[in-house]
Protein backbone atom coordinates (compact mmCIF):
# COMPACT_ATOMS: atom_id res chain seq x y z
CA UNK A 1 0.00 0.00 0.00
CA UNK A 2 1.36 3.52 -1.07
CA UNK A 3 2.26 6.36 1.43
CA UNK A 4 -1.11 9.01 2.22
CA UNK A 5 -0.88 12.08 0.55
CA UNK A 6 0.90 14.70 2.51
CA UNK A 7 -2.00 16.90 2.58
CA UNK A 8 -3.52 14.28 4.31
CA UNK A 9 -1.00 14.11 6.97
CA UNK A 10 0.09 17.65 7.20
CA UNK A 11 -0.60 20.04 11.00
CA UNK A 12 -2.30 22.68 9.19
CA UNK A 13 -5.42 24.76 10.18
CA UNK A 14 -8.82 23.08 8.65
CA UNK A 15 -9.53 24.06 4.77
CA UNK A 16 -6.03 24.61 4.19
CA UNK A 17 -5.73 21.77 1.48
CA UNK A 18 -9.48 21.18 -0.20
CA UNK A 19 -11.07 18.28 -2.47
CA UNK A 20 -14.02 19.53 -4.32
CA UNK A 21 -16.80 17.94 -6.77
CA UNK A 22 -20.09 18.17 -7.44
CA UNK A 23 -23.15 16.50 -6.40
CA UNK A 24 -26.44 16.42 -8.79
CA UNK A 25 -28.80 17.52 -10.18
CA UNK A 26 -31.67 18.27 -7.83
CA UNK A 27 -34.60 20.08 -8.69
CA UNK A 28 -35.60 23.16 -6.95
CA UNK A 29 -38.83 25.50 -7.72
CA UNK A 30 -38.75 29.00 -8.19
CA UNK A 31 -40.90 30.22 -5.67
CA UNK A 32 -43.51 29.17 -3.09
CA UNK A 33 -46.21 29.13 -5.69
CA UNK A 34 -47.46 25.64 -6.40
CA UNK A 35 -47.47 26.19 -9.96
CA UNK A 36 -43.74 27.48 -10.14
CA UNK A 37 -41.31 26.68 -12.46
CA UNK A 38 -38.86 23.72 -11.62
CA UNK A 39 -35.28 24.34 -12.34
CA UNK A 40 -32.13 22.29 -11.50
CA UNK A 41 -29.41 23.05 -8.87
CA UNK A 42 -25.79 21.56 -8.05
CA UNK A 43 -24.32 20.76 -4.44
CA UNK A 44 -20.78 21.91 -4.67
CA UNK A 45 -18.64 20.15 -1.91
CA UNK A 46 -15.67 21.28 -0.22
CA UNK A 47 -14.01 18.60 1.99
CA UNK A 48 -10.95 19.11 4.42
CA UNK A 49 -8.05 16.49 3.59
CA UNK A 50 -6.69 17.24 7.01
CA UNK A 51 -10.05 16.56 9.08
CA UNK A 52 -12.85 15.74 6.80
CA UNK A 53 -14.83 18.58 7.39
CA UNK A 54 -17.16 18.99 4.79
CA UNK A 55 -18.61 22.30 3.36
CA UNK A 56 -21.69 22.30 1.17
CA UNK A 57 -22.53 25.45 -1.26
CA UNK A 58 -25.98 24.84 -3.20
CA UNK A 59 -24.81 26.31 -6.94
CA UNK A 60 -27.50 27.33 -9.51
CA UNK A 61 -25.49 25.50 -12.79
CA UNK A 62 -22.11 24.07 -13.74
CA UNK A 63 -21.10 27.32 -15.36
CA UNK A 64 -17.54 28.65 -14.18
CA UNK A 65 -18.68 32.12 -13.01
CA UNK A 66 -21.79 30.14 -10.99
CA UNK A 67 -18.56 27.72 -9.14
CA UNK A 68 -16.44 30.86 -8.88
CA UNK A 69 -19.38 32.72 -6.99
CA UNK A 70 -19.49 29.31 -5.13
CA UNK A 71 -15.89 29.46 -4.51
CA UNK A 72 -16.02 33.32 -2.60
CA UNK A 73 -18.51 31.87 -0.18
CA UNK A 74 -16.85 29.32 0.84
CA UNK A 75 -13.23 31.36 1.04
CA UNK A 76 -15.31 34.23 2.79
CA UNK A 77 -16.60 31.47 5.46
CA UNK A 78 -13.54 29.58 5.44
CA UNK A 79 -10.51 30.96 4.47
CA UNK A 80 -7.95 30.91 1.40
CA UNK A 81 -7.07 27.10 1.15
CA UNK A 82 -3.02 26.86 0.46
CA UNK A 83 -4.37 23.90 -2.44
CA UNK A 84 -6.97 22.81 -4.31
CA UNK A 85 -7.75 19.42 -5.92
CA UNK A 86 -10.06 18.56 -7.95
CA UNK A 87 -10.94 16.29 -11.37
CA UNK A 88 -10.73 18.01 -15.04
CA UNK A 89 -14.11 19.54 -15.04
CA UNK A 90 -14.78 22.43 -17.23
CA UNK A 91 -15.91 24.31 -14.74
CA UNK A 92 -12.98 24.00 -12.29
CA UNK A 93 -10.49 24.76 -15.04
CA UNK A 94 -12.22 27.19 -15.95
CA UNK A 95 -12.16 28.66 -12.30
CA UNK A 96 -8.21 27.80 -12.51
CA UNK A 97 -7.99 30.28 -15.35
CA UNK A 98 -9.73 32.80 -13.94
CA UNK A 99 -8.03 32.73 -10.57
CA UNK A 100 -4.72 32.33 -12.50
CA UNK A 101 -5.62 35.54 -14.86
CA UNK A 102 -6.38 37.25 -11.98
CA UNK A 103 -3.10 36.38 -9.97
CA UNK A 104 -1.31 37.86 -12.86
CA UNK A 105 -2.38 41.26 -11.88
CA UNK A 106 0.23 43.09 -9.65
CA UNK A 107 -2.33 44.31 -7.23
CA UNK A 108 -4.10 41.26 -6.90
CA UNK A 109 -1.27 39.16 -6.42
CA UNK A 110 -0.22 41.29 -3.52
CA UNK A 111 -2.97 41.05 -1.92
CA UNK A 112 -4.34 37.63 -2.16
CA UNK A 113 -1.31 35.35 -2.99
CA UNK A 114 1.54 37.09 -0.39
CA UNK A 115 -0.23 35.91 2.87
CA UNK A 116 -1.64 32.75 1.66
CA UNK A 117 -0.73 31.22 -2.17
CA UNK A 118 -3.37 28.74 -3.58
CA UNK A 119 -2.40 26.25 -6.19
CA UNK A 120 -5.12 24.25 -8.11
CA UNK A 121 -3.86 19.99 -8.63
CA UNK A 122 -5.98 18.19 -11.33
CA UNK A 123 -6.56 14.51 -11.72
CA UNK A 124 -4.97 12.76 -14.34
CA UNK A 125 -8.10 12.60 -17.01
CA UNK A 126 -10.28 9.76 -16.66
CA UNK A 127 -9.12 8.89 -13.03
CA UNK A 128 -11.80 9.65 -10.71
CA UNK A 129 -10.20 7.22 -8.52
CA UNK A 130 -7.16 10.01 -7.72
CA UNK A 131 -10.09 11.87 -5.66
CA UNK A 132 -11.36 9.24 -3.44
CA UNK A 133 -11.46 11.35 -0.89
CA UNK A 134 -14.06 13.81 -1.61
CA UNK A 135 -15.73 10.97 -4.00
CA UNK A 136 -16.68 9.57 -0.54
CA UNK A 137 -17.69 12.41 0.74
CA UNK A 138 -20.32 13.22 -2.41
CA UNK A 139 -21.56 9.91 -2.03
CA UNK A 140 -22.24 10.50 1.77
CA UNK A 141 -24.47 13.63 0.80
CA UNK A 142 -25.99 12.62 -2.91
CA UNK A 143 -26.81 8.97 -1.82
CA UNK A 144 -29.56 9.87 0.92
CA UNK A 145 -29.99 13.23 -0.04
CA UNK A 146 -32.15 12.40 -3.20
CA UNK A 147 -33.79 9.35 -1.29
CA UNK A 148 -35.39 11.54 1.19
CA UNK A 149 -36.29 14.41 -0.97
CA UNK A 150 -37.72 11.79 -3.24
CA UNK A 151 -40.74 13.93 -5.10
CA UNK A 152 -40.58 17.18 -3.40
CA UNK A 153 -39.69 20.22 -4.70
CA UNK A 154 -38.11 22.52 -2.29
CA UNK A 155 -37.30 26.34 -3.01
CA UNK A 156 -33.72 27.67 -3.34
CA UNK A 157 -33.96 29.18 0.35
CA UNK A 158 -34.77 25.80 1.91
CA UNK A 159 -32.12 23.58 -0.34
CA UNK A 160 -30.20 25.64 1.11
CA UNK A 161 -31.18 25.44 4.75
CA UNK A 162 -31.25 21.59 4.07
CA UNK A 163 -27.66 21.21 2.99
CA UNK A 164 -26.26 23.05 5.80
CA UNK A 165 -28.11 21.02 8.23
CA UNK A 166 -26.51 17.79 6.24
CA UNK A 167 -23.11 19.17 6.94
CA UNK A 168 -23.40 19.89 10.08
CA UNK A 169 -24.46 16.20 10.62
CA UNK A 170 -21.95 14.73 8.76
CA UNK A 171 -19.47 17.34 10.55
CA UNK A 172 -20.42 15.69 13.67
CA UNK A 173 -18.98 12.16 12.90
CA UNK A 174 -16.55 10.60 15.74
CA UNK A 175 -13.30 10.49 14.43
CA UNK A 176 -11.12 8.91 17.56
CA UNK A 177 -11.03 9.06 21.25
CA UNK A 178 -10.34 12.63 22.72
CA UNK A 179 -8.61 10.93 25.65
CA UNK A 180 -7.64 7.52 27.37
CA UNK A 181 -9.78 8.73 30.61
CA UNK A 182 -12.10 5.49 31.33
CA UNK A 183 -14.42 7.92 31.97
CA UNK A 184 -14.25 10.44 29.28
CA UNK A 185 -16.66 9.21 26.96
CA UNK A 186 -16.02 12.28 24.53
CA UNK A 187 -14.77 11.90 20.95
CA UNK A 188 -13.04 14.13 18.31
CA UNK A 189 -15.22 15.12 15.45
CA UNK A 190 -14.74 17.49 12.65
CA UNK A 191 -16.71 20.12 13.97
CA UNK A 192 -13.89 20.88 17.31
CA UNK A 193 -11.55 21.58 14.45
CA UNK A 194 -14.00 24.23 13.07
CA UNK A 195 -15.75 25.97 15.93
CA UNK A 196 -13.45 24.28 18.85
CA UNK A 197 -16.39 22.07 20.54
CA UNK A 198 -19.22 19.47 19.06
CA UNK A 199 -21.92 20.50 16.35
CA UNK A 200 -25.11 19.91 18.37
CA UNK A 201 -28.38 20.37 16.30
CA UNK A 202 -31.26 22.03 17.88
CA UNK A 203 -33.46 20.23 20.08
CA UNK A 204 -36.97 19.26 17.54
CA UNK A 205 -39.16 16.42 17.84
CA UNK A 206 -39.35 13.51 16.02
CA UNK A 207 -41.63 13.46 12.63
CA UNK A 208 -40.27 10.89 10.38
CA UNK A 209 -43.17 8.85 10.95
CA UNK A 210 -45.94 11.83 10.43
CA UNK A 211 -47.64 11.91 6.81
CA UNK A 212 -46.22 15.09 4.76
CA UNK A 213 -49.77 16.11 4.52
CA UNK A 214 -50.32 17.20 7.97
CA UNK A 215 -46.38 18.85 8.22
CA UNK A 216 -45.75 22.70 7.02
CA UNK A 217 -42.78 23.60 5.27
CA UNK A 218 -40.26 23.89 8.05
CA UNK A 219 -41.71 20.68 9.96
CA UNK A 220 -40.88 19.33 6.40
CA UNK A 221 -37.05 20.06 6.38
CA UNK A 222 -36.75 18.62 10.03
CA UNK A 223 -37.97 15.06 8.76
CA UNK A 224 -35.71 15.37 6.14
CA UNK A 225 -32.72 16.21 7.78
CA UNK A 226 -34.17 13.26 10.30
CA UNK A 227 -34.51 11.06 7.62
CA UNK A 228 -31.25 11.57 6.14
CA UNK A 229 -29.57 11.19 9.93
CA UNK A 230 -31.44 7.67 10.35
CA UNK A 231 -29.53 6.67 6.98
CA UNK A 232 -26.37 7.42 6.77
CA UNK A 233 -25.37 7.10 10.83
CA UNK A 234 -26.75 3.94 9.76
CA UNK A 235 -24.19 3.56 7.07
CA UNK A 236 -21.15 5.06 8.51
CA UNK A 237 -21.91 2.85 11.18
CA UNK A 238 -21.77 -0.14 8.73
CA UNK A 239 -18.31 0.93 7.51
CA UNK A 240 -16.91 1.31 10.34
CA UNK A 241 -17.11 -2.51 10.53
CA UNK A 242 -15.76 -3.07 7.37
CA UNK A 243 -13.09 -5.29 6.17
CA UNK A 244 -10.40 -3.93 4.91
CA UNK A 245 -8.63 -4.88 1.29
CA UNK A 246 -5.57 -5.69 3.15
CA UNK A 247 -5.83 -9.04 5.30
CA UNK A 248 -4.25 -9.12 8.87
CA UNK A 249 -4.96 -9.82 11.81
CA UNK A 250 -6.06 -7.22 13.65
CA UNK A 251 -7.09 -6.90 18.00
CA UNK A 252 -10.16 -7.07 19.21
CA UNK A 253 -11.76 -5.18 21.72
CA UNK A 254 -10.41 -4.44 24.86
CA UNK A 255 -11.21 -3.21 28.34
CA UNK A 256 -11.34 0.42 28.20
CA UNK A 257 -11.75 1.44 24.50
CA UNK A 258 -13.99 3.73 23.63
CA UNK A 259 -16.84 2.43 21.06
CA UNK A 260 -19.96 3.64 19.37
CA UNK A 261 -23.53 2.20 20.58
CA UNK A 262 -26.21 2.05 17.68
CA UNK A 263 -28.94 3.52 19.34
CA UNK A 264 -32.34 3.52 17.28
CA UNK A 265 -34.50 6.97 17.32
CA UNK A 266 -31.37 9.18 18.76
CA UNK A 267 -31.88 13.08 17.10
CA UNK A 268 -29.38 13.87 15.14
CA UNK A 269 -25.65 14.98 15.52
CA UNK A 270 -26.11 12.81 18.87
CA UNK A 271 -23.72 9.91 18.79
CA UNK A 272 -24.18 7.55 21.66
CA UNK A 273 -20.55 6.44 23.00
CA UNK A 274 -19.52 3.62 25.80
CA UNK A 275 -16.72 2.22 27.40
CA UNK A 276 -15.92 -1.24 27.29
CA UNK A 277 -15.45 -2.64 31.09
CA UNK A 278 -15.49 -6.56 30.41
CA UNK A 279 -15.21 -8.72 27.39
CA UNK A 280 -16.19 -12.46 26.59
CA UNK A 281 -13.72 -14.23 23.91
CA UNK A 282 -14.93 -16.84 22.21
CA UNK A 283 -12.97 -19.25 20.03
CA UNK A 284 -13.70 -16.85 17.31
Amino acid sequence: MGDLPKPLVQSVRPFSNVGIDYAGPLEIKEGKRRNARASKCYLAIFVCMAVKAVHVEVVSNLSTPAFIAAMQRFVSRRGVPMNIYSDCGTNFQGADNVLRSHLQDPSARDLLSAAIPCKWHFNPPAAPHFGGLWEAAVKSVKYHLKRVIGNQLLTFEEMVTLTHRIEAVLNSRPITPMSTDPNDLRALTPGDFLIGCPILALPDPDVTSTPINRLTRWQLLNQLQQSFWNRWSAEYLSTLQGKSKWYRKQANLRVGDLVLLRRPNVPPTVWKMGRVVSTHPGDD
